[in-house]
Order: C-alpha cells, then sequence, then structure tokens
C-alpha cells in the first residue's frame, strides 16, 4: 500500500507483520477486499471494523526503517 503523508513524503508500506498477529481486529484485514476498504478518519489509518493505525506512528516506523521518500528540498 503507498502511503502518502501532509509532509510530502510517502513510503510503500506492508500489512504482512500486522496481519500476522492474527487478531479479532487485524484478522478481516487479510481478506483483500476487506483490506482494499482502508479510509482515513481523524488522521488516521482506518478500516470499517474500528480498527485505526496513527499516521504519525506510521511516519515514525517508515522513517525509521528507511522506507520513507523524502520530498527533495
Amino acid at each position: 500500500m503507498l502511503l502518502s503523508f501532509s509532509d510530502g513524503s510517502h513510503a510503500t508500506w506492508s500489512a504482512a507483520e500486522l496481519i500476522a498477529r492474527d487478531t479479532v481486529m487485524t484478522r478481516p484485514l487479510a481478506d483483500a477486499a476487506y483490506f482494499a476498504r482502508a479510509f482515513i478518519e481523524g488522521g488516521a489509518l482506518a478500516w470499517p471494523n474500528g480498527f485505526e493505525l496513527s499516521a504519525d506512528a506510521l511516519h515514525r516506523r517508515l522513517a525509521a526503517s528507511g522506507a520513507l521518500v523524502r520530498p527533495a528540498a
């Protein structure tokens, strides 16, 4: 999934690690059709079952892993 942030940065993010947790909240994300129903709510990446991921946390994690591409200055 390509994520774009308000600071102009972007990254390709995989939810595989999250889905592998296989919890009540993450299990539906294993279904590609359900995963595709993601939307932004209050600045968070969200799904219809109420599962949300903070944009700030995703940004920090992607930056720390070196996956975040920042716009040229």
